[in-house]
């Protein structure tokens, strides 16, 4: 996260989604199958040059902004590609969006290895990152329209939990790879695994029942103004925005927090860092049901409120106390990302994946100044900066939805 992160929103009335009553679910084990499987494997990839930015460091002599750029750069991709593949998705189908996409990502992992310098391996991140939209805006609207109204927010859970063991698998992969043959296989490997993931989501994933064909594509991007105008969506975008900010942010730099000393981890050691992601994710699936019962808006406050602890403890120089801390980060990152983006759904009047690649997007915008803005004040006062910026920026998120939000 997923973190997202990897996100699904509320079914909203419209022609002949499931709150009409009229459309009949899809085989529910299917669906979230087929959901986890896309999660995982396209979010495998983005961020999984985290815990090996302290080596790039040292490999191409560069500093730590410049290699926190093979995130950046993928995360930048996807808040330029969010709003086509919203078009994209509202105007040739659900699953075709999804499967392709993952595909891509693959493709684009793969040649990842072929890069000579950290020039080019920075271009083949911000392709991989083109691609990922693909996914996630689609499976919105796939979510929104195939899923029992009262089984949205679960449903949403179980995908997000795909995204967040995607993203610890890839971290983990990545350390353990390149600490052992390098960074090159690390991307082969992946590469490869995001492809058998395409193969699955198109077997078992099944076809959408209530989509209806949108408009020419050309035409399709008018919604995406009266998006725009709209005060409930633009809260739960501002809110979307900050909550990647925190997370990029603080599982970006923490890595160079924690391969200084006292703790001087090596990469495959940061890559179990990341284990806190399966905690997160485990919590959040088990969190999901509940959503849908006290609402979007109390499930986020409740997420801030930990994720302003977790972040704080991540202060104490002590390994175990950073991981607790970091656990309760990631964690309240998952919920929060899935309170705000089912948010999207309920305050969205229509044209539901142009109004989720508009989330995306500047979902990812947010991720992409987490990743830059925190390294400048990293190279002022080091980590303890960068958890002043974060926990104002949490501050803001909670204000913004309890003010603006609705339960």
């Amino acid at each position: 996260m997923s973190v997202i992160d990897e996100i699904a929103v509320e079914p909203v009335e419209q022609a002949g989604p499931n709150i009409s009553g009229q459309a009949v679910a899809l085989n529910r084990a299917a669906v979230v199958t087929g959901l986890f499987v896309a999660g995982f494997a396209t979010f495998m990839n983005l961020y999984a040059t985290q815990p090996l930015l302290p080596y790039f460091r040292q490999l191409f002599g560069a500093s730590e902004l410049m290699v926190s750029l093979t995130v950046s750069a993928a995360v930048l991709a996807v808040a330029i590609a969010a709003p086509s593949f919203g078009v994209a998705a509202d105007s040739v189908g659900r699953k075709r969006v999804i499967v392709a996409a993952v595909g891509c990502v693959g493709i684009a992992t793969l040649l990842s290895a072929s890069a000579v310098n950290l020039v080019q391996l920075i271009a083949w991140r911000f392709v991989q990152g083109l691609f990922i939209p693909g996914v996630i805006t689609a499976v919105m609207a796939y979510i929104s329209e195939e899923s029992p109204v009262n089984s949205v927010g679960h449903t949403m859970a179980i995908y997000v939990v795909g995204t967040v063991a995607g993203g610890f698998v890839g971290r983990l992969a990545a350390g353990l790879i390149t600490d052992r043959w390098g960074w090159r296989p690390c991307f082969v490997a992946l590469g490869i695994v995001t492809l058998a993931g395409a193969l699955v989501t198109q077997w078992i994933l099944p076809h959408e029942k209530t989509f209806v064909r949108g408009i020419k594509a050309s035409l399709s991007f008018r919604p995406l103004f009266s998006h725009l105008r709209n005060p409930q969506l633009l809260a739960t975008y501002a809110v979307g925005l900050n909550i990647l900010f925190s997370l990029v942010g603080a599982f970006t730099y923490v890595n160079f927090y924690l391969a200084n000393k006292p703790f001087s981890l090596g990469p495959a050691a940061l890559g179990q860092v990341y284990i806190v992601y399966l905690v997160g994710g485990v919590i959040t699936s088990m969190v999901g049901p509940y959503m849908d019962r006290i609402g979007y808006r109390s499930a986020l406050l409740l997420a801030m409120l930990a994720g302003g602890v977790g972040i704080a403890l991540t202060l104490v120089r002590n390994l175990p106390a950073i991981v607790v801390g970091l656990t309760l980060v990631a964690t309240s990152v998952f919920i929060s990302q899935a309170s705000a983006s089912s948010n999207v759904g309920k305050a969205a009047k229509g044209a539901r994946s142009s109004a989720a690649g508009l989330y995306i997007c500047i979902y990812y915008f947010g991720g992409f100044a987490g990743s830059i803005i925190p390294g400048f004040f990293w190279a002022k006062a080091g980590w303890a900066a960068c958890v002043a910026v974060i926990l104002c920026t949490q501050a803001i998120t909670a204000t913004l939805a309890y003010l603006l939000w609705k339960d």
